[in-house]
């Protein structure tokens, strides 16, 4: 399930948006995770791999409750790695800015306007399949737990 994202200013309060990021980017995670541990505890091994968002580090206005979902994915992945114990892998790819179809969950046309602008210095979204091709290429007993892959020209 693609994240979404609506970068919008807390004084909008557009509850609706900020319920929306919050199912699908936490909520999504979460009931991935109920789906999938079982049946990767049954056969004693698997690779969650969770897409948070270089907006975890950076935060910039209008993007603070997306950010708070993407780290919220990085929370609860590190939680689950812990837990995870020997047999299950668990990797977080946080992406930077990627040439996808992201702008179009945009509810404001002035955000949805400069997302596309910075569309234009994003990375092909193979780059974020080959971060995650890597961390799953990887012995069984080595886990990649964090990959950060942004384009060199974001700042």
């Amino acid at each position: 399930m693609p994240a979404l994202c609506r970068f919008l200013p807390l004084d909008a309060l557009r509850v609706e948006d900020w319920e929306a990021m919050i199912d699908v980017n936490i909520k999504g995670v979460l009931y991935g995770i109920a789906a999938t541990l079982p049946f990767f505890r049954k056969q004693g091994s698997g690779h969650f791999v969770n897409i948070a968002s270089t907006a975890t580090y950076r935060i910039v206005p209008n993007m603070s409750v997306y950010a708070g979902t993407k780290f919220a994915v990085r929370a609860i992945s590190e939680g689950l790695r812990q837990e995870a114990g020997d047999k299950l892998r668990v990797t977080i790819i946080s992406p930077g800015a990627t040439r996808t179809n992201f702008a179009e969950s945009m509810t404001d046309p002035d955000m949805k306007a400069k997302l596309e602008e910075y569309r234009d210095i994003g990375m092909p979204p193979d780059a974020i399949a080959r971060a995650i091709a890597f961390a799953i290429e990887q012995p069984s007993d080595v886990d990649v737990s964090e990959v950060v892959v942004r384009p060199t020209a974001q700042g």
